[in-house]
């Protein structure tokens, strides 16, 4: 296993009487890509400022690549990139001006910042639009120029938060590919998502809610230790059923998926289509079966536990 590129212990963060971040507790192998799964408002922000040093824990330590947070944060930030959910480049500088001034301010000049331009510029498949003004780029080019941006000092952590939240899934299955590569080459990245299938791509997962991490581990670990079992129900009138299977105890969470129900049931229940079947006669003739949980399933088992507040 690689050394830990980041430690957490017992961090939190209080805003006045409000608790963001609660005891997060957080293990990062460097060059892995870690994700932060979780709803608006459940933490996943402010832990990434918490770990970058923009933010001052209330409480517990934090260590990143060897230094201690956030008394080394402006070591730190020579050593990371960032890229924001909201395009942050200027909108009136070309593609090429905008990566040749993130460039000097990390101290790049010569024919080595040339250099580095053009490698961005042909890796990031941006070699065309190098003379078009950023605003005029569609979102796609946008956030390929961002991350160009933000690995122009080759960064040994890379921090993104939310960054394919406006492009399309074409768009971010090709920037997924771009972050497998910078992993491949020993980057550290850590990512805050709302997509269950981003969430699936990465080496480990932590699900926050309210503060809280859930549930952590790599997505195909959480998928197998999960509380509840998943039963696919095939029937007629699915919205009556969905209702009347809410009302029995076991049953966490009723999801229809086209024709069918997704049943989340407690895992307490040895054999549960039998059991649903002879508490629930609305299901007398339905087909039924047990079925693989998806990272979704996971999230729904985990969460909902206490309201935001």
């Amino acid at each position: 296993m690689n050394e830990f590129a980041i430690r957490a212990q017992g961090v939190s963060r209080r805003f006045g009487d409000f608790l963001a971040v609660d005891g997060l507790d957080l293990r990062v192998p460097g060059g892995q890509i870690h994700g932060f799964l979780g709803p608006n408002g459940c933490g996943k922000s402010t832990t990434l400022r918490m770990l970058t040093g923009l933010l001052t824990p209330s409480s517990g330590e934090i260590e990143v690549l060897g230094l201690a947070i956030p008394k080394q944060a402006e070591a730190l930030r020579r050593r990371m990139g960032y890229m924001t959910q909201k395009f942050s480049l200027y909108d009136e500088l070309t593609g090429w001006e905008n990566l040749e001034f993130m460039g000097r301010i990390h101290g790049m000049s010569g024919g080595t910042l040339t250099a580095r331009l053009h490698e961005l510029l042909a890796t990031y498949e941006l070699t065309a639009l190098a003379t078009r003004r950023a605003g005029a780029m569609s979102g796609g080019q946008k956030q390929r120029l961002a991350l160009a941006a933000a690995v122009i000092h080759r960064p040994d952590l890379l921090l993104l938060d939310e960054p394919t939240s406006a492009v399309d899934p074409q768009n971010r299955r090709d920037f997924w590919e771009k972050l497998f590569d910078l992993s491949e080459g020993g980057t550290t990245i850590l990512v805050t998502t709302h997509y269950m299938d981003e969430a699936e791509r990465c080496h480990g997962l932590a699900i926050m809610e309210a503060g809280k991490v859930r549930a952590q581990g790599s997505p195909q670990a959480l998928m197998e230790a999960m509380n509840t079992r998943v039963v696919e129900v095939q029937a007629e009138d699915l919205r009556l059923l969905k209702q009347q299977l809410l009302q029995l105890a076991p049953v966490r969470s009723a999801a229809q998926l086209g024709q069918r129900l997704r049943v989340l049931v407690d895992k307490s229940l040895a054999d549960p289509v039998p059991w649903l079947q002879q508490a629930c006669p609305a299901l007398a003739g339905a087909a039924m079966a047990l079925v693989r949980p998806s990272l979704e399933d996971v999230f729904v088992s985990c969460t909902g536990q206490e309201p935001r507040a």
